[in-house]
């Protein structure tokens, strides 16, 4: 087959999609109702001037990437004017190479000053926008170049992750921890990838601070919804044939957390699911108050205690400032990153406080989600992908990534619950994604080059874009040549 040549991008499309929730979403200590997404489109030529393009998408979830006091409007407002900043820099960026290159190299070079010019205004110095927030909005850019470079070759994205297109092995990216055997000499993302990626995965569902259990014995148990969808969690259960919840929790309030996994717990085991984990979100700064809960579990219900399958990110995200020794805690119950797992240094730095597992997300970007896994497995640690409450195109590159990669147990996915018709012309394509059966998500749909989004069969009428950047802005293309297979 003929090598395909490295590409560079060449033009910017961006959209945005609002989303209303049907029920509150409860994140840390805010309430989310409502999201903005981001659509990226990106065209990109190779060396031999052939174009085509690709298109990423990802929530700006304002109060997952911008905890603070200021307002959900404004800090929505400063991310989609950083996607402007971001979308005419991707434009002009002239690097050609393998997307993971290419991706890398404006992750590396690009992005670290354009966040710091706009922390640097007056409107940002007192409440500088988070690196965490920079990532999350380059995201779509970065997956649509991966999309951009599977269409050129032909080729599922996954497929390109080997020697045979890229320029450079994982030792120019990575670097093993100290007092390691690892080498990562001649070795390529493919060689940290299942070797059949699963067709389906078991599914985790949310259950939020502000989600209803059983009627008429907790407050929330008085949302009204009327739109054909599931409230209570028993009625999530039956429909969608969990096995798995995600307990959401305070992390400031012990007593509240313990009872609310407990009320969580007795729901599940009337149901005989068999897996449960409890996400902390960033609020506890100190490992004692995990510990006291866990060890309050053990003593109360053993068989509890064993179906928790691991414990995610308690502690803040900032591990430079905030560097907890966690040992006491993994000692207990494998111990995940999340919020934390910036990018392979930043889980280098959690493995040595003693975090045992990463839960990757591809709002990070695909480039540092793939070399995030790749450094982690090669250092045994454990996998799992959670969700942003992935909506519409955002859901396909999220479920392949936990497909791909290999994960402790499945894949997170909630956007059903909290906004399913926002994804109604996707579902229509990929309706194993969108609903939840058997406790498991149905990937056989995806397919084709790129992502595998199969854009051309979806009825999704797109807004006015906020704006086209660049040499050659997106728009009908002739497809590039087929190369033999």
């Amino acid at each position: 087959m003929p090598r395909i040549t490295d590409i560079r991008p060449c033009g910017v499309s961006v959209y945005y999609l609002p989303v209303t929730t049907r029920v509150p979403l409860k994140f840390g200590h805010e309430v989310l109702t409502r999201v903005t997404c981001v659509r990226v489109c990106v065209a990109v030529e190779d060396r031999n001037g052939r174009r085509t393009q690709g298109w990423g998408e990802t929530p700006l979830s304002a109060s997952w990437v911008w905890p603070s006091d200021l307002s959900f409007a404004d800090r929505e407002t400063q991310l989609k004017a950083f996607c402007g900043v971001l979308a005419e820099a991707w434009a002009d960026f002239g690097e050609f190479g393998h997307p993971m290159e290419v991706g890398y190299a404006f992750q590396e070079n690009v992005l670290p000053g354009l966040l710091d010019q706009l922390n640097q205004t007056p409107a940002r110095r007192q409440e500088p926008m988070p690196w965490l927030a920079a990532l999350v909005c380059c995201s779509a850019f970065d997956l649509a170049l991966h999309d951009a470079f599977g269409q050129l070759a032909g080729l599922p994205i996954y497929d390109t992750y080997t020697p045979e297109f890229m320029n450079f092995d994982l030792a120019r990216y990575l670097t093993p921890a100290k007092n390691s055997a690892v080498r990562f000499e001649g070795k390529y993302p493919r060689d940290f990838f299942v070797k059949s990626a699963p067709r389906e995965l078991p599914v985790w569902h949310l259950v939020g601070g502000l989600d209803p259990l059983e009627p008429g014995r907790d407050p929330s148990a008085n949302v009204t919804v009327n739109d054909g969808h599931p409230v209570l969690l028993r009625d999530w259960i039956a429909q969608d044939g969990l096995r798995c919840l995600k307990i959401k929790l305070r992390g400031n309030d012990a007593t509240w957390d313990l009872e609310r996994i407990l009320k969580v717990s007795r729901v599940a085991q009337e149901f005989e699911l068999p897996w449960l984990t409890v996400d902390f979100n960033c609020t506890v700064t100190d490992p004692e108050y995990v510990n006291a809960i866990l060890d309050d579990l053990r003593d109360r219900d053993p068989r509890l205690y064993g179906s928790i399958l691991y414990v995610e990110q308690p502690f803040p995200y900032e591990l430079e400032t905030h560097r907890i020794d966690v040992h006491s805690v993994s000692a207990r119950k494998p111990l995940f990153m999340d919020e934390s797992a910036h990018d392979w240094r930043q889980i280098a730095l959690g493995r040595e406080l003693g975090w045992t597992g990463v839960a990757l997300k591809t709002c990070k970007t695909q480039t540092g989600a793939i070399l995030g896994a790749c450094w982690a497995k090669a250092h045994g640690m454990t996998l799992m992908v959670q969700d942003l409450t992935n909506p519409m195109l955002a859901m396909i590159p999220h479920v392949q990534l936990a497909a791909q990669v290999g994960t402790i147990m499945g894949v997170e996915s909630n956007a059903m619950q909290f906004y399913p018709d926002a994804s109604t012309p996707e579902a229509a394509v990929h309706p194993g994604l969108y609903r939840r059966r058997h406790g498991q998500l149905d990937l056989s749909s995806i397919r084709g080059p790129g992502f595998g989004y199969r854009l051309d069969e979806i009825s999704r009428q797109l807004p006015a874009p906020a704006g086209h950047y660049g040499k050659f802005p997106p728009g009908p293309l002739t497809p590039p040549p087929k190369f033999p297979q």
